[in-house]
């Protein structure tokens, strides 16, 4: 039955999304096609999860949405924000840092901080303002797509003067019409006092749905929802980040720790992992009679060996990597899973598979970077795919490390007319920003499942030291005697 609703409820929101889709060509593009940017109208006939999206956020009423997709759509022509780049804003706003993303919450979502004591109020300086925090939110939404940002207003410091209503009204609206399902949360750290009327203003702006996700939080209170790792030492964590420009500083991406020891250089790492396959490849061909291209490398059945050889105790062995099961389609990679790496809870599931296959008639380069480079072992992180082929890549925890909602992992590829191992470290340096693809990885825990004992006649006989001989004992006797009675009753 639930499968029925389920499979019901899908075929709704897919005829909702084409009644959306046909109603917004025909009541808003018929004599107003220059009120709109060509590419979000493309784009919301072609992506599915945009129309979801809008639709979710107004309740699935589809009058509603279509009201908010064209209030969205006119907002992002004025603003240019599809030709958003760096060099299209001011560069002194970037060096306030008065703005930007850095860090996790504790359920994993990209903290959005705004430091609200760096803001003055200017009405010369309002539109470039604006304009700064639409280049986050859309650099994030390319990023990270579907995944939702918690929204941080520190105000420690602050006062009447760097409140500025419009421009808080403007932020409000961006959560509330530009980007649906954007908004985790929206955290109002160390409030003056004196600002508690222009905050229930700000209240009145928001819709029902954004109504809970405000949290009001003293310094004391703000690690209800952020880890002490990503709060600055005047909020009471241990966070040594300190905001500089340039680079933009929301690429918290390394590469991870090698198979051999200490964290070394990208370059190193690449060029010693480039030298290694190179010389495997070269040995299984002087090895075999006949040197076959592989339509599949598997780098599985080595990493678990080696993890058994380190162990040293064969009675207790690591399980293999947990398989995915959804796939991204991307331009030049499929990559499984879609969006979330997986691990088991227990200490025999550390480990976890990507799986990238070439979709594309080149050879395709590709790297492995990670949040939490001290945490995680990638094998390979650093290779090519031939055309057709899949790679697998096992990573897996290191040592006694935990999973966190708040690590990621990002796949880069970008196609190569010919590799030579010697040439892929090269390769990175060279090859433009915009031929690379990126697709992102959160990491999930998956809860383990007990089977459910009854306390006696199914619980199975404890031989470890742990349990008392006298509880044993009287388990097998309590046992025998239920089964007697059984046997005299039948």
């Amino acid at each position: 039955m639930a499968e029925l609703d389920q499979h019901e409820g899908e075929q709704d929101l897919e005829k909702k999304i084409e009644e959306t889709r046909q109603r917004f060509k025909n009541e808003f593009l018929q004599d107003s096609t220059e009120k709109y940017d060509s590419r979000d109208v493309e784009r919301l006939q072609k992506d599915d999860a945009l129309v979801e999206g809008y639709l979710t956020w107004r309740l699935h009423v589809v009058d509603e949405a279509l009201k908010m997709i064209d209030e969205s759509f006119q907002w992002r022509k004025e603003f240019g924000v599809n030709d958003l780049s760096e060099n299209s804003i001011p560069k002194w706003m970037f060096e306030t840092g008065a703005v930007y993303l850095h860090g996790y919450d504790k359920e994993g979502n990209k903290l959005f901080w705004f430091k609200v004591k760096l803001h003055i109020k200017d009405a010369k300086t309002i539109l470039d303002k604006k304009k700064y925090v639409a280049f986050w939110l859309e650099r994030y939404a390319k990023k990270e797509p579907g995944m939702p940002l918690t929204v941080v207003f520190d105000m420690s410091e602050s006062g009447l003067s760097n409140i500025d209503m419009d421009f808080v009204n403007y932020v409000i609206n961006c959560f509330k019409v530009y980007y649906p399902k954007f908004l985790s949360k929206m955290i109002i750290v160390d409030m003056p006092w004196i600002m508690n009327a222009a905050w229930r203003i700000v209240k009145s702006w928001l819709g029902p749905e954004a109504i809970s996700k405000l949290k009001f939080a003293s310094k004391a209170e703000v690690q209800t929802f952020i880890d002490p790792e990503y709060l600055p030492p005047y909020l009471g964590g241990t966070d040594p980040f300190k905001y500089s420009y340039p680079p933009l500083p929301d690429d918290d991406f390394q590469t991870p720790i090698c198979d051999n020891g200490p964290i070394v250089s990208e370059d190193e790492i690449e060029s010693k992992d480039s030298e290694m396959e190179g010389k495997d490849t070269l040995e299984s061909s002087f090895n075999s009679e006949i040197a076959v291209k592989p339509k599949k490398v598997n780098f599985l059945e080595e990493s678990v060996r080696g993890d058994d050889n380190d162990k040293g105790d064969t009675s207790v062995r690591t399980k293999g990597p947990r398989k995915p099961v959804t796939t991204f389609k991307g331009l030049l990679l499929d990559v499984s899973p879609a969006e979330e790496l997986s691990f088991g809870s227990g200490e025999m599931e550390k480990k976890s598979l990507i799986i990238l296959s070439n979709v594309t008639k080149n050879q395709v380069a590709f790297k492995v970077r990670t949040t939490a480079p001290e945490k995680y072992r990638v094998k390979p992180s650093s290779s090519w795919c031939e055309p057709g082929a899949t790679v697998d890549i096992v990573v897996s925890l290191h040592g006694g490390s935990q999973v966190s909602p708040q690590d990621r992992f990002l796949i880069m590829a970008a196609e190569m007319d010919s590799v030579v191992s010697q040439e892929l470290t090269q390769f990175w340096k060279e090859v433009p920003k915009t031929k690379i693809m990126e697709h992102r990885l959160r990491c999930h825990v998956l809860e383990s499942v007990k089977p459910t004992l009854s306390p006696l006649r199914d619980s199975p006989v404890d031989t470890g030291s742990s349990r008392h001989p006298v509880d044993l004992f009287m388990e097998i006797l309590l046992n025998s005697i239920i089964d007697f009675v059984d046997y005299c009753m039948n």
